[in-house]
């Protein structure tokens, strides 16, 4: 072949060679790939909102911690698979209360833990040990050794208004200082998990896995509440008051565990059909059902029937103002009942005991393991709240 006719292939074979990539730039756009905006104009109310907010985090920084738990190994059980060391460890939020150690977090992130590691915000990480806790309340009380510590500042969670703007602070999914915002959806939101009487503070803040011990905000940077549960999508939280948690953490601090006090009766509201049973003109007041023998209630004479209208002169409107105010009377106090018995009105004296979890709720048996397979666990139905 001609060497000319060798030369002018290799030179077309190089111009489609570098033809290629010219065609593929040919394509791509001139000029910025974005257009960026001007700088925003932002309402100075809301700008000021966000300024606020942002102070509020930073205030909050130092007095947060990451509580770490592992979890001590159960008893195996026959048929049932046991626990991993990946399953044992959880991770929790608390809140610093004293300069000398002490945090406040949730009875249910540090029940039964073998180690507690606390993580500071200076990065410090310090054993933890449980002082005392309260699993109706659903509180716990922990020390580090540590002292010159930030301190949170609590609030008034009484003076909470729905609708009141709220941070949830915390530590999600084990990520560190996360805060959601939201408002105060409901001050009274009665939880069969509670304590009997005792509201918590619901909130559309989300509330997450790891949340549990962290502190709820609000605007002035208070504490108002402690973050415990949440339904489950995380929509709906709920916090225990701080006006609560600041009644118990005296007997917490003191004695580990808070005495609730308790009467030994089976309760129930009057309505209106009752009235003219019970000789009373309006339905208010407490119908007694049934009384634990040799309780409190029997030892001091109350009987089914009978109808609490006061306590020690507090009127008594329903059930929940029977329970708050008996469970919050120190053990050993005795109160004077005024009770409708029969058409009549009459006074007892009763001196409230302790509160006793086994007579309230007798520990079950637990059901034989079906074979050959681990017993399944069944959750708790929506929109019922579970612990996070």
């Amino acid at each position: 072949m001609p060497s000319y006719t060798i030369r002018s292939l290799f030179a077309l074979l190089l111009c489609l060679v570098v033809a290629v990539p010219a065609a593929a730039q040919s394509t791509a756009p001139t000029g910025p790939m974005w257009t960026e905006s001007p700088k925003a104009q932002i309402p100075a109310d809301i700008a000021r909102l966000n300024n606020h907010m942002n102070s509020v985090i930073e205030q909050l920084k130092p007095v947060l911690v990451q509580i770490r738990v592992r979890r001590a190994q159960e008893p195996p059980v026959e048929g049932e698979t046991p626990s991993t060391p990946e399953e044992r460890r959880i991770s929790g939020s608390g809140f610093i209360i004293r300069k000398d150690g002490y945090i406040v977090t949730n009875a249910h992130v540090v029940t039964d833990a073998e180690r507690i590691q606390v993580k500071l915000s200076d990065g410090r990480r310090l054993d933890g040990k449980v002082i005392g806790q309260d699993d109706r309340v659903d509180l716990a009380l922990v020390k580090i050794e540590a002292t010159g510590l930030p301190v949170a500042m609590l609030g008034d969670s009484n003076r909470l208004r729905v609708g009141e703007f709220v941070l949830a602070v915390g530590n999600p999914f084990g990520l560190e200082q996360t805060a959601s915002f939201g408002i105060v959806s409901r001050k009274g939101a009665p939880l069969q998990v509670a304590a009997p009487g005792f509201d918590f503070i619901q909130t559309d803040a989300a509330v997450n896995p790891g949340n549990s011990g962290g502190p709820l905000v609000n605007m002035a940077g208070e504490i108002v509440g402690v973050n415990s549960m949440a339904a489950r999508n995380g929509t709906i939280g709920f916090a225990i008051p701080i006006n609560l948690v600041k009644g118990l953490l005296p007997q917490l601090a003191s004695t580990g565990k808070v005495q609730w006090g308790w009467l030994g009766v089976g309760i129930a509201e009057i309505g209106d059909e009752d009235m003219p049973k019970y000789g009373l003109k309006e339905p208010r007041g407490v119908l007694i059902r049934s009384v634990v023998a040799g309780q409190p209630a029997d030892q001091g004479g109350l009987k089914p029937d009978d109808v609490v209208l006061a306590v020690d002169g507090a009127s008594i409107e329903g059930p929940r103002d029977l329970q708050r105010i008996i469970a919050s009377t120190p053990v050993g106090r005795a109160v004077k009942l005024f009770v409708m018995r029969g058409g009549k009105e009459t006074e007892l004296s009763v001196t409230v005991g302790a509160y006793k979890a086994e007579l309230v709720q007798p520990p079950r048996p637990r059901p034989a393991p079906a074979p050959k397979a681990p017993s399944p666990r069944t959750p708790a139905p929506e929109p019922a709240p579970a612990p996070k």
